[in-house]
């Protein structure tokens, strides 16, 4: 990926034209509209129509379909994704009109600089729900924030919105170091663990680029993080930033007290420096969403939320898109899905799930990228174990080719009764041929496996 040596945030002024490639996704479309409302005119190009780009058309944006160099016009920038390569028609063209490129993260680094409050939810795993449930708890407050999402969020029925307070809140992945683009005055960092090794060298690699990320945060603002994984203790030991701690089993500045486990959910009180700072009942079931609801109040508390805006924020909320995710019944089993990719997040959801107080759990896995798959093997074969009934889809290549040699037919054959569908056609079959009243069913994985239980509810 190439950089511009010119800072961008110079050309992001009213009267400039971006030009943003791969304008319809998930964090391209808010940050036309973002760009729009600044004052810049904005155009861009998508591979396809969608019903994000008929509501980019509808305010004015136009964009073309199919990627060119003529689709550049007379612009002054371009944005681009992650997914764009420099081989890109229209990368290619700027490059050789000497227009500058930049990258998605560092148009989003350069907007929140507009913003008093610049939020960012970073860790390896629990950003989207821990984004979530903060966009849930100041929305609660009225502020108006102005939401980045990796995920959808019922209550925005998208995955952003473009508000007009003083606060930005944004997801925040390390992967390819592109947190390391933003300017965030509260940085909450969830977790760090091995994840990303395609880019990242060890964990030690990882934890520099959270300790840079915290380093962001200018010496006015704030880092939470997380008193129980040692992991992030050690790459933020002696950080020169104020720091505070959220956590369970380890002494913190924000913790739980009075946690019970209902059936509806976990209930607690926040405690922040021995103070109750609010009372909350959450619909989301787990330990590890009990942390997550921890580092949310804790950004609130920083920020000046009273504990009522928590306690109304995170009792409305309910989960975000493909996090434990209720899809339906078949046949008296409970059909639900979970974006989890990584040996820790499937461990924090199967463990929830078998309290739950079903007859048997019946899990359809489809590992995400060969390298992951590769590097955490004997973790998903112990992880997977949790369940009563394992399928397992082909692994989903993501951005990687097969250069390993490696498939789920490998983890079939170290996980005792599990069963191998080369396609998800076959998984939908043998879900159709397994599930019994009582059961738990989930489809789990960071890729397409959803269609699975999709196509089986249709069924039914």
């Amino acid at each position: 990926m190439m950089h511009d040596p010119h800072p961008i945030r110079d050309l992001l002024v009213p009267g400039k034209r971006a030009h943003l490639v791969g304008i319809g996704g998930v964090s391209m479309c808010p940050l036309a509209e973002v760009l729009k409302g600044m004052g810049l005119t904005v155009q861009g190009s998508d591979m396809s129509d969608s019903a994000t780009v008929e509501h980019l058309r509808g305010l004015g944006i136009p964009v073309a379909i199919g990627h060119s160099a003529e689709n550049l016009g007379d612009c002054d920038l371009v944005i681009r994704t992650a997914a764009v390569h420099d081989n890109n028609p229209e990368i290619a063209g700027a490059v050789a009109r000497g227009i500058p490129v930049y990258e998605r993260a560092q148009a989003w680094g350069a907007i929140m600089q507009h913003y008093p409050n610049a939020l960012c939810v970073a860790g390896t795993h629990g950003k989207t729900t821990t984004t979530s449930m903060c966009t849930h708890i100041f929305m609660a407050a009225q502020t108006d924030p102005t939401v980045m999402i990796g995920g959808t969020l019922p209550l925005l029925h998208a995955g952003y919105r473009v508000g007009h307070g003083d606060t930005i809140i944004l997801e925040s992945c390390e992967y390819c170091n592109s947190f390391l683009s933003f300017f965030p005055t509260v940085a909450v960092i969830l977790n760090v663990e091995e994840d990303h090794m395609d880019f990242f060298k060890d964990l030690q690699d990882i934890q520099r680029s959270f300790r840079a990320f915290a380093e962001l945060v200018p010496a006015s603002g704030h880092v939470i993080v997380n008193a129980d994984d040692p992991h992030t203790l050690e790459a933020l030991r002696g950080l020169d930033r104020p720091l505070l701690t959220f956590g369970l089993d380890h002494a913190a500045d924000c913790t739980a007290a009075g946690l019970i486990e209902g059936d509806a959910g976990p209930s607690f009180d926040v405690m922040i420096g021995g103070q109750r700072y609010a009372h909350v009942d959450l619909h989301v079931h787990g330990r590890h969403n009990v942390l997550n609801a921890l580092a949310a109040s804790a950004a609130a508390w920083v920020l000046g939320l009273p504990g009522t805006a928590v306690e109304e924020g995170l009792a409305s909320f309910h989960g975000a898109g493909r996090r434990f995710e209720r899809k339906g019944s078949y046949h008296g089993a409970d059909v639900y899905d979970d974006y989890a990719h990584h040996p820790d997040e499937l461990h924090a959801l199967l463990s929830m799930a078998r309290e739950l107080g079903y007859q048997r759990l019946v899990v359809a896995f489809q590992p995400h990228t060969y390298s992951r798959t590769a590097k955490f093997f004997d973790r998903f074969v112990e992880e997977l174990a949790l369940a009563d009934v394992v399928i397992l889809a082909e692994i989903y290549a993501a951005r990687e080719q097969n250069s390993l040699g490696i498939s789920s037919a490998d983890l079939c054959r170290h996980i005792p009764g599990a069963v191998y569908c080369s396609t998800l056609e076959k998984v939908t079959e043998h879900l159709r041929q397994t599930a019994r009243a009582g059961d738990l069913i989930l489809t789990v994985g960071a890729g397409d496996i959803y269609r699975a239980g999709e196509n089986l509810l249709k069924e039914d």
